[in-house]
């Protein structure tokens, strides 16, 4: 979540009279992201998240996330709802921009995640996988094998203003993922983007997953990858063994994970390390000055890229094979 679009107060009342919302009675920004301009709103009915939709999503994806939480939240899994409008449409138009609004989601995410949590995720990943089979929208992962030379080559000509020497090594890696990345594996819709920020606790419980806006359909496992690069690493770079066995654990106890999928995890992990490493890397370079949002350090996906270069097993992420 962040801010990109400010919204003036008058425009927002208008814009709430054509929902059941009841009278806002007060609203601020949320920094945290770098997708779209999202604030959170108080009104005399319930505390809701407005979300403007910005340039980098498409409008013609937006069908996809908003029916998606209806799906998922229709089989049980704790997620956002849209707020359908007074038309029943779930999509508006504010301050030049698409925007929804979205119900509020109880709880908070974890700054220092533990085993424990790093399970309860695992479990709640493999029910969404789960529950999303039948959803019957489809949208391509932009951000998959096929998209990341193309976004390389919007940030190659800078790369060196990061870390001397990225240019080759970015290079070698687009080859060897292209050659090796994994086919016939299991698909389905995937949420992405699973970071601790997108995943609420309540205590220990874990209360629901938020922010759908990069899920597509793609392969299970690399959702899987995406999660142990996301929740497995200490601030020091060191993988937490413990950690990732907690997390497939927990992601088994629901949907026990083929041969297949195990043994294309440490090719997923790089590929999902070098995807969160692109856009990072996109962002730093590109985001202007002054615009409210937390721009995150793409060199934390290259230590991670640089670790599962060196897997030689599966068992090493914490697997019982």
């Amino acid at each position: 979540m962040a801010v990109y679009t400010d919204i003036a107060e008058d425009d927002l009342k208008w814009f709430l009279t054509e929902y059941d919302a009841g009278t806002l009675l007060s609203y601020k920004g949320i920094a945290e992201g770098v997708e779209n301009s999202n604030f959170l709103l108080h009104t005399s009915k319930d505390p809701l998240i407005l979300t403007l939709y910005e340039k980098r999503v498409e409008k013609s994806d937006l069908p996809f996330f908003l029916g998606l939480m209806q799906h998922l939240a229709a089989r049980g899994l704790s997620c956002p709802l849209p707020l359908p409008r007074r038309d029943g449409a779930l999509l508006g138009s504010l301050s030049g921009r698409p925007a929804a609004l979205i119900s509020f989601l109880e709880g908070m995410w974890l700054r220092k995640p533990e085993a424990k949590h790093c399970r309860e995720v695992g479990r709640a990943l493999a029910e969404m996988h789960v529950a999303g089979d039948g959803f019957e929208l489809k949208r391509a992962n932009a951000l998959s094998i096929d998209g990341w030379r193309g976004l390389w080559e919007k940030s190659e000509a800078r790369a060196g203003e990061v870390e001397p020497g990225l240019q080759t090594e970015i290079r070698n890696e687009l080859d060897f993922l292209s050659t090796a990345w994994p086919s016939g594996l299991p698909a389905g819709v995937i949420h992405a983007d699973l970071f601790p920020d997108n995943v609420f606790f309540l205590g220990d419980q874990l209360s629901g997953l938020i922010d759908f806006y990069f899920a597509c359909n793609d392969l299970l496992a690399y959702d899987v990858s995406i999660c142990l690069n996301a929740w497995c690493f200490e601030k020091d770079g060191a993988y937490n063994i413990t950690k990732g066995t907690a997390m497939l654990e927990g992601y088994q106890s629901v949907r026990p994970l083929s041969d297949a999928e195990i043994a294309a995890l440490p090719v997923l992990s790089r590929g999902s390390a070098l995807r969160f490493f692109l856009t990072r890397l996109y962002d730093w370079l590109t985001t202007p000055e002054g615009a409210m949002v937390t721009k995150k350090d793409p060199l934390e996906y290259l230590r991670k890229l640089r670790f599962h270069r060196q897997i030689k097993s599966p068992a090493e992420y914490g697997l019982s094979l």
